[in-house]
C-alpha cells in the first residue's frame, strides 16, 4: 500500500459522516507504519473503544471504513478471521460491524465480518512458511496469501458499499 497521511485517510471514508471522520483518533505509532508491507491497516480508537477503522487500497486509492467493535467479549471461543484466514495467530477474533454506505447505512443497515482484534492480517499473511511437498516454494504461498487477503478485504468493502 502507498504511504498514507491522516488527512488522506479521513478523506477516504465511505461509511462515516464528516463529524465521525473529524473525531477519528489515530494510534500513537501511526507514523511508524510500514506501508510497503501493509495490505490493510486497522486500529481501535483509543478514546472511543467501540470504534475501529480499516483502511485498504482499491484501484490505487485508499478506502476506509468505520467499524463498530464488540462491547462484550466472551472468552474461550476461537474463531477464524474472515480476511486473512490465519489459524496460528493468538489474537482474538471478533465480529466487527460496519454501517453500510449511503442511505442504506443511514437507515441502520450494516454488515459484519470476523477480524483479528489487533488487525494483524498483513503481518499474518507474511509469516514464514515451511516448505511442504504440496507447497515447495514458501514465497509462492506468501504471495497467494497476500493476494487472497486483498481479495477478501475488497469483497468486504464492496458489501459495505452496496
Amino acid at each position: 500500500m502507498k504511504a498514507l497521511t491522516q488527512a488522506a485517510i479521513r478523506k477516504s471514508f465511505i461509511n462515516a459522516s464528516r463529524s465521525q471522520t473529524a473525531a477519528v483518533n489515530f494510534p500513537a505509532d501511526f507514523d511508524e507504519v510500514d506501508w510497503e508491507n501493509t495490505d490493510q491497516y486497522g486500529w481501535r480508537d483509543h478514546k472511543m473503544p467501540q470504534r475501529s477503522y480499516l483502511v485498504t487500497e482499491l484501484d490505487g486509492k485508499p478506502v476506509t471504513i468505520l467499524l463498530r467493535a464488540p462491547e462484550l467479549v466472551s472468552a474461550g471461543r476461537k474463531a477464524m478471521c474472515a480476511l486473512c484466514e490465519d489459524l496460528e495467530d493468538n489474537d482474538d477474533v471478533y465480529l466487527f460491524v460496519a454501517p453500510k454506505a449511503g442511505a442504506s447505512g443511514k437507515n441502520g443497515n450494516s454488515v459484519g465480518t470476523l477480524i483479528h482484534s489487533a488487525f494483524s492480517c498483513s503481518r499474518n499473511v507474511r509469516a514464514d512458511v515451511l516448505p511442504t511437498p504440496i507447497h515447495p516454494d514458501p514465497e509462492l504461498v506468501k504471495a497467494e496469501r497476500i493476494r487472497k487477503l486483498a481479495e477478501r478485504t475488497a469483497q468486504f468493502i464492496q458489501k459495505v458499499r452496496s
